[in-house]
C-alpha cells in the first residue's frame, strides 16, 4: 500500500503525517518546548531506591525522575554483583545492586505520560537504517516483518560474517569512578549484538557493511562523550522528528514526501543522500499558498480524531473513551438497519468497525490496555471473520499490538506498544469546568447545593442577609423555576436572600455571601 508523508515545519513543531490512498492514517507531533526523549541514551545517578517496587529513579537531568525497574536491569545482561555466584540479581534484589549516588547508563524507552517520568533500561539500541547496533548484548535478531525464511537466513548469514571482521577495537582502559552496575566502561567495547530491521529487506551486503560501520564509530563517539560526561547528563540524542521519519520508512511502501520547509527539506535531501539514496526522487519541497496539512483534509482529520464518536460509512459508530487505567471502544449499529437480517446486520457493521479501529489506534496514538465492546455476534464464523478482519488491518501498525480472543462477555481485549502521548494528551488538557469528569453538573444540582450551603451558614454564624453569586444560568434557574423554593428558604430562616449573577463564573461554581 503506497504512502505519502506529508511533513508541516514551523518554529514551534513539527507535524508529520502519514497517507494511504487519500486518508490520514498516523500523525506524529513533536513540540520545540517539549522534545520526545525515546532512544536517547544519559549517564544518571541514582536518586532514590525503592525495594517495595524493585525499581529505582534516575536522575537523567530533566524535571522529572526517570523510573528503573529492576526486570529492565536483567533484560541488559545478568552479571552476578560481589555476592555468592549462584545468586543473580531477581534473588539480590535491587537494593543489593544499586545504592543512591550510583553512576548508571541507561537510556529512555518511553516518554513521560501524564504525571509519570520517562521509563529507562539498560538494554542500549542505537538505530540506524538497516541495523540496531545492541552494545554487550551479543545476539542476532531480525525484523518479524520480514517473512520469507531465504531472505531471514541471508541477512543472517551477512551479519554473522561482517561482525567479526568489522568489530573495532577500543582501548580497554577506563578512567576512574566511571562505572556502570560495577561493571568497567571498557566491557561496553563489545562484543555487539544487532537487529536487522525490516528495511533491509533485499539490501546488498555492501550496504549493511557500511550500516554496521557507522554504528560503531557513533558508538566510540558516545563511548567518548561517557568517559568525558558527568552525571547526570545526556550522551546521546536520537534524530529529529522528521530524520527519525526517515530512517524507519520502507522505500518500496513510500510514493512520495512532501516537505513545507526548504530548509528542512535541504536537511532531509542530504540525509536521504547518505542513506536512503533509493528515495532521493520522491522527496519534494511544497512551496503551496494552500498549508499542507489541509491537502488530504489532515486538519479536518486531526479535529475528528479528538472527538469521542466516529461515524461509520454503514451508519453505525463508535464511542472512543480514554481514561487512565484502559481505553474502551464501544461498537454501535446506529442507523444502519441492513437488507437481510439482524446478524448479517450486525456483522457487517463489527466488519467495517475492525478496519476503524485499527485506524483509530494509530491516529490518535492510543497505547496500554484497550477493550472492544463488539456488537454480540451468535455465529462463531462470524466471530472469527471479524478478528480476522482486526488484526489484518493492525499488521501495519508500526507499535507492536497483541490480540485476544472475544471473551465469555463478548469483549476483545488488545494491548498495544505506547512509548509517547496519546494525541488528545499532546494536544488537549483536562477542562478547567469539569477537571476532566466529561460532564457538568445541572443548574437545577448547584441550586440545590447553594440551598443547603445557605442553611449550613445561617446555623453557624449570626447574619442579616445573604447574597449568592453564581454563573447565570444558575441565577436565571433560581429567580424562574426555583423562585418559589428561594421564597420558602427565606421564610424558614428569616432572612433576605439576594441573588446576582457573575458572568466570569463558570456553570459549578458559586459563593454565598454573609452581610
Amino acid at each position: 500500500m503506497a504512502e505519502e508523508i506529508l511533513v508541516n515545519v514551523t518554529p514551534q513543531e513539527t507535524r508529520v503525517a502519514v497517507i494511504e490512498n487519500g486518508v490520514l492514517q498516523e500523525i506524529v507531533i513533536e513540540r520545540r518546548q517539549k522534545l520526545g526523549l525515546v532512544g536517547n541514551i544519559y549517564l544518571g545517578r541514582v536518586s532514590r531506591v525503592l525495594p517495595g517496587m524493585q525499581a529505582v529513579f534516575i536522575d537523567i537531568g530533566i524535571d522529572r525522575a526517570a523510573f528503573l525497574h529492576l526486570s529492565d536491569i536483567l533484560n541488559h545482561h545478568n552479571i552476578l554483583v560481589s555476592q555468592p555466584e549462584t545468586r543473580s540479581y531477581q534473588e539480590l534484589g535491587i537494593e543489593h545492586l544499586l545504592k543512591e549516588g550510583d553512576q548508571i547508563l541507561v537510556q529512555v524507552v518511553k516518554d513521560p505520560l501524564g504525571s509519570k517520568g520517562p521509563r529507562l533500561t539498560t538494554h542500549l539500541c542505537i538505530p540506524s537504517r538497516y541495523l540496531v547496533l545492541m552494545p554487550k548484548s551479543p545476539a542476532i535478531g531480525i525484523s518479524q516483518k520480514i517473512t520469507a525464511e531465504e531472505e531471514r537466513q541471508r541477512l543472517r548469514e551477512i551479519v554473522l560474517n561482517l561482525a567479526p571482521s568489522s568489530q573495532l577495537r577500543v582501548e580497554e582502559v577506563a578512567p576512574p569512578d566511571c562505572s556502570v552496575f560495577g561493571a568497567e566502561l571498557s566491557d561496553y567495547a563489545g562484543p555487539f549484538g544487532y537487529i536487522v530491521r525490516t528495511a533491509a529487506e533485499g539490501v546488498a551486503e555492501q550496504s549493511l557493511r557500511m550500516d554496521m560501520e557507522f554504528l560503531h564509530r557513533l558508538w566510540e563517539s558516545i563511548r567518548g562523550r561517557i568517559r568525558e560526561g558527568k552525571a547526570p547528563s545526556a550522551v546521546y540524542e536520537d534524530l529529529p522528528l522528521v530524520l527519525r521519519t526517515m530512517r524507519s520508512l520502507s522505500v518500496s511502501e513510500v510514493e512520495k514526501v512532501r516537505i513545507d520547509s526548504k530548509e528542512t527539506y535541504e536537511r532531509v535531501v542530504e540525509f536521504a543522500r547518505h542513506y536512503i539514496p533509493d528515495l532521493l526522487d520522491r522527496i519534494e519541497h511544497y512551496p503551496g499558498e494552500r498549508p499542507i496539512l489541509d491537502l488530504y483534509s489532515v486538519e479536518d482529520e486531526i479535529q475528528k480524531a479528538l472527538e469521542k464518536r466516529v461515524e461509520l460509512k454503514s451508519g453505525g459508530h463508535l464511542v472512543i473513551d480514554q481514561t487512565e487505567a484502559m481505553t474502551t471502544i464501544d461498537v454501535n449499529t446506529g442507523a444502519f438497519v441492513g437488507r437481510r437480517n439482524l446478524e448479517e446486520t450486525i456483522f457487517k457493521t463489527n466488519l467495517e468497525a475492525a478496519q476503524a479501529i485499527a485506524r483509530q489506534l494509530r491516529l490518535r496514538n492510543l497505547g496500554g490496555i484497550i477493550i472492544v465492546d463488539f456488537i454480540d455476534m451468535s455465529d462463531p464464523e462470524h466471530q472469527r471473520q471479524v478478528l480476522k478482519a482486526l488484526a489484518k488491518s493492525l499488521e501495519r501498525d508500526r507499535a507492536q499490538v497483541a490480540i485476544s480472543e472475544i471473551s465469555s462477555l463478548g469483549l476483545v481485549q488488545l494491548t498495544r506498544q505506547r512509548n509517547r502521548e496519546s494525541l488528545e494528551h499532546v494536544l488537549c488538557e483536562p477542562c478547567s469546568l469539569c477537571h476532566g469528569r466529561g460532564t457538568l453538573k445541572t443548574a437545577e444540582t448547584v441550586c440545590y447545593e447553594i440551598f443547603r450551603e445557605i442553611l449550613r451558614e445561617v446555623r453557624q454564624f449570626d447574619v442579616q442577609k445573604l447574597l449568592v453569586l453564581a454563573s447565570p444560568s444558575v441565577v436565571d434557574r433560581l429567580l424562574d423555576e426555583e423562585s418559589t423554593s428561594v421564597a420558602e428558604l427565606e421564610a424558614f430562616i428569616g432572612r433576605p436572600i439576594k441573588v446576582q449573577a457573575e458572568a466570569m463564573y463558570g456553570p459549578e461554581q458559586y459563593d454565598v455571601v454573609l452581610m
